[in-house]
């Protein structure tokens, strides 16, 4: 008779402690890109349209490596593939931290770009993990948990590069322009732009053992597979055959693009009013405060009070209210109504993400990169806000990107989502 080794004690406290701590840095590191706007068009000397390619480029990475992820995960695993993502995104973040430090406009958008790979391929393997870890009724209230420790982190990061990064903008802005001798102006932008070096250095230094982490920790493996019931095995072969799926990749799209827009975009949106730069590189916390508190209500009331689907609605809906609230009225209440759409927003990634790979068995690391690659919509909805407001009001133009996305959102909690339990029958 043989003896088995004994196998690592798996406490779910553990694994949602660890699993927390892992969507705490990929919040820290997305929600940088909204003072990260600022930044270069400072640094980089740049108008809105090429400031926002922080967002186009880091988004877009999504689109291109979310579908080449899914299949590093069939090897690897969903826990392997969540330490190479944790790597990749160090190495990124090393690149990003050299290229701004010199002020090389292309190589710091390249790093922008490896980071948000690493993060694609991070997102792929944790997002179905904590779906399927348990009963995926409940997947929304277990993201919810989850979204508290991103958006938590999300608050800090621009309180954070703040402080190292952007303290006392406004006067070093005034003396910029203040300076005619083009080697003068240039001695002063490259001062301010090595400023970023050592906290992406950290930030590096800190990915990397978080990778080690994780590979030593006592994380269960988790295949989409195991989730199949005998039914599905054979029935299906086509994600075809799965409408809810499409559905919600397209609802991903449109949820991410205005969630960027709400709290990425928002610094700039505030700056038409003339408020303080100073000021408005903060206004992306005040978003994530309110996603916070979103995510406390959604954790207190979903699934006991109400379903998933249902709380999508009413979500979708308080977008709609909050959109053209922030068009009726000016300064800092109209940015008020934007940052309220943080706590629209909270609760649509836990509800969208477990309705759009639900049942999906053996084809959700596919189904979940498909999802995972609707996050470019945080590349594309920005991008056509800012291209819609040099010619037209800016007010108007931001309702004109969010008011038809909430709307699809709404159509899908209604409806969209409906179909795939009818198709999946």
């Amino acid at each position: 008779m043989t003896e088995t080794a004994p196998q690592p004690a798996r406490s779910p406290l553990m694994i949602m402690a660890l699993i927390g701590l892992l969507f705490f840095i990929f919040g820290f590191v997305t929600w940088l890109n909204g003072p990260l706007i600022t930044f270069f068009k400072l640094a980089f000397t740049l108008d809105d349209v090429s400031a926002f390619m922080v967002l186009m480029v880091f988004y877009m990475s999504y689109l291109f490596l979310a579908l080449p992820s899914a299949f590093i995960l069939k090897a690897t695993g969903m826990k392997k593939g969540m330490a190479l993502g944790l790597l990749v995104m160090a190495l990124g973040a090393v690149l990003f931290g050299q290229a701004a430090t010199h002020r090389m406009f292309e190589g710091a958008l390249a790093g922008l770009f490896v980071i948000g790979g690493g993060l694609a391929l991070l997102q792929t393997a944790v997002n179905p993990y904590i779906s399927i870890v348990g009963p995926i009724e409940s997947a929304a209230q277990r993201i919810a948990v989850m979204g508290i420790c991103n958006k938590f982190a999300g608050i800090l990061a621009p309180i954070v590069f703040g402080v190292l990064v952007m303290q006392g903008v406004d006067s070093f802005g005034a003396q910029v322009e203040a300076t005619a001798d083009p080697a003068a102006k240039a001695a002063l932008l490259d001062t301010f732009a090595q400023k970023v070096l050592w906290p992406y250095m950290g930030m590096a230094a800190l990915l990397a053992l978080l990778a080690l982490l994780v590979v030593k920790s006592p994380l269960p493996e988790i295949k989409g597979s195991d989730q199949e019931k005998p039914s599905q095995t054979g029935a299906r072969k086509s994600l075809l055959a799965f409408p809810h799926l499409w559905l919600g990749v397209v609802c991903l799209f449109l949820y991410v693009g205005v969630e960027v827009m709400a709290g990425d975009a928002i610094g700039t949106y505030g700056a038409e009013f003339g408020l303080p730069l100073e000021q408005t590189s903060m206004f992306t916390s005040l978003t994530l405060g309110g996603m916070l508190i979103g995510y406390l209500v959604g954790l207190a009331v979903i699934p006991k009070f109400v379903s998933q689907e249902r709380y999508l609605a009413f979500s979708a809906m308080l977008g709609i209210l909050f959109s053209i609230g922030a068009f009726m009225t000016q300064g800092y209440v109209s940015v008020g109504f934007v940052a309220a759409l943080g706590f629209a927003n909270a609760m649509m990634w836990p509800a969208i993400f477990p309705l759009g790979i639900r049942n999906l068995g053996r084809l959700t690391e596919i189904g979940s990169a498909l999802m995972i690659m609707g996050i470019c919509g945080g590349a594309l909805l920005p991008q056509l806000y800012v291209l819609l407001k040099q010619n037209m009001d800016f007010q108007l133009s931001f309702l004109v990107v969010m008011a038809p996305a909430y709307a699809y959102i709404l159509f899908f909690a209604l409806w969209g989502s409906r179909a795939k339990v009818e198709t999946a029958a």
